[in-house]
């Protein structure tokens, strides 16, 4: 059961108005896209894909920002099972360093489409950069500023990405107490930065990112073997 809605997010509902005007197009399969994790210095990039149904609607689903933590955590699940078709994707932290933010977001989004298991019709993607055109065609795709906040489909791929990407971090908390992973999540913040003056970084870090390149460790940033042996990439 989803957590009660604030007073604050409960006049602010996205809605299907971009989802009916592409299915009364004759478009079947639309997808929302999100992203969360490009600012973040350790972790994965990861790309959430939501198709909504047309005949049923979930209430409280919000832009996943104007949601706090236990109020995503309670819609994940309703969302899982509301969706037609979810998937999510990712690029890890040593592919974000390889190949760049732009690569690694277009990489997390193929592996996130390809997951879907069906033919795409369009795209909806928040924001006003498409990395979604070269996978499925520049003529499939709708770029929304503030989708999250507009597009139900949106919103619930934000969801669904943020909820993924922070339990992968709070179970990374587990091996790297010191880091503060399970409330930062692998972004900036004063424990974070502590840490990593005072350890180096660990195999979850971006270590191209320009603050690892200008904070003074205590070792050279090289990547060492993760003791939790993690396999949730």
């Amino acid at each position: 059961m989803p957590t009660p809605l604030r007073k604050v997010n409960k006049h602010n509902a996205p809605t299907k108005r971009f989802e009916h005007i592409l299915w009364s197009a004759g478009k079947k399969n639309v997808v929302g896209i999100d992203e969360v994790g490009r600012g973040a210095w350790a972790g994965p990039l990861t790309i959430a894909a939501a198709v909504i149904p047309k005949d049923k609607r979930l209430y409280k689903v919000r832009d996943s920002k104007a949601l706090n933590e236990k109020e995503r955590e309670s819609l994940y699940t309703p969302i899982t099972d509301w969706c037609s078709h979810w998937s999510v994707g990712h690029a890890t932290n040593q592919e974000c360093d390889e190949f760049g933010m732009s690569y690694a977001q277009k990489l997390a989004t193929k592996r996130a489409l390809q997951s879907l298991n069906i033919d795409i019709d369009h795209a909806l993607i928040d924001g006003k950069w498409d990395f979604v055109g070269e996978i499925i065609g520049k003529a499939n795709i709708t770029m929304i500023i503030k989708g999250d906040a507009k597009c139900l489909s949106i919103a619930a791929a934000s969801i669904l990405a943020k909820v993924t990407r922070d339990r992968i971090m709070k179970e990374h908390h587990k091996s790297f107490p010191d880091y503060g992973f399970e409330s930062n999540k692998g972004y900036p913040c004063s424990k974070h930065k502590r840490a990593l003056r005072e350890s180096g970084p660990t195999p979850l870090h971006r270590i191209s990112w320009k603050y690892m390149k200008d904070t003074p460790f205590p070792q050279a940033p090289t990547l060492r073997k993760d003791p939790a042996q993690n396999t949730l990439f």
